[in-house]
């Protein structure tokens, strides 16, 4: 087997994309988009109906909600080519206001409603600041699953968890990023590679802490920027998958095992419930989730307002 092949023995893959054509050839369980990909796929030429039918079918209607219609849109299409389920994001300005976040997230529900996909199939990804987590907290209670992105930390996971948030993507290559970029001339690749990256550690802290204490949150490592963080991760429960990695898993023979093992023995109580001081003591105290978490809700609102730009050209 191909160590794509490979790797579905111990992690249910899942394709991290906008570009919905690309699908079939992997055949992910199920997909995520944000933003920043959903931007890079109507700039293509064989995406830009999508676009041009989210701003026909809705005249007058502002730029957001345009966006809030082509996402859906998007994620229609994409729930066509895969089994499970599409991970559509809000919008990240809303990233510090809970009840904003829990009002989008129902308008997206509502959308997928009316165009027949059961919100079984839908996870609503936040941004995993204190307010998003609560605002997941209130969609879960309400029945709409959700994601938590930009995920970079213990403590925001432990929150999640406290949520009972459906699932979580702690992000591997933005914190290989971080701490490549901080060590500067002094890193080291080869020996800060697989079971020594800090993305990877990161994930495996999280995942080992999950299952010791019975959490039912699923854990779908995500952002990886290489295929050895990838195989360092098998069994981790998801991966979300770029096309790039996912066509380079398939065209190796690299061999897989299973890194992330089950919790055996006795499963410990939960710890308690993070407060949201507690939380956001333990942001401060992280330089590196801290500075990730703001740059990433900074990136995606970037690319949403770009998006939104080239609504408006469209609508003319």
């Amino acid at each position: 087997m191909n160590s794509l092949d490979q790797l579905r023995q111990h992690t249910t893959v899942v394709a991290d994309t906008g570009d919905f054509e690309q699908l079939a050839q992997f055949q992910p369980q199920d997909a995520t988009t944000n933003p920043s990909l959903v931007l890079k796929a109507v700039q293509q030429p064989r995406y830009r109906t999508l676009l041009e039918q989210a701003v026909a079918a809705n005249p007058g209607a502002s730029a957001t909600t345009v966006t809030e219609h082509l996402l859906v849109a998007f994620g229609v299409e994409i729930l066509k080519l895969v089994p499970g389920r599409v991970s559509t994001e809000i919008d990240p300005r809303l990233s510090h206001d809970t009840a904003a976040s829990i009002a989008t997230a129902k308008r997206l529900i509502e959308l997928y409603a009316a165009a027949g996909v059961p919100r079984a199939r839908v996870l609503i990804k936040l941004a995993s600041t204190w307010e998003g987590i609560q605002a997941a907290r209130e969609l879960e209670r309400q029945g709409i699953h959700t994601n938590l992105t930009l995920l970079f930390c213990l403590a925001q996971a432990q929150a999640c968890a406290d949520a009972g948030v459906k699932l979580i993507s702690p992000f591997v290559g933005r914190i290989y990023d971080w701490f490549k970029k901080t060590a500067g001339h002094s890193w080291n690749e080869a020996a800060m590679a697989g079971p020594n990256d800090p993305g990877v550690r990161s994930v495996e802290e999280i995942y080992r802490h999950y299952k010791r204490h019975g959490i039912q949150t699923e854990v779908m490592a995500a952002s990886f920027r290489n295929s050895g963080q990838i195989i360092a991760l098998a069994g981790c429960d998801l991966m979300t998958i770029s096309p790039a990695l996912l066509a380079e898993l398939a065209g190796a023979s690299t061999p897989v095992e299973r890194r992330l093992m089950p919790h055996e023995g006795q499963v410990e109580a939960a710890p308690p419930a993070l407060t949201e001081a507690q939380f956001h003591a333990a942001l401060a105290a992280d330089a590196m989730a801290r500075d990730k978490l703001t740059e990433g809700i900074a990136q995606f609102i970037a690319d949403t307002e770009t998006l939104e730009q080239l609504i408006r050209t469209h609508q003319g």
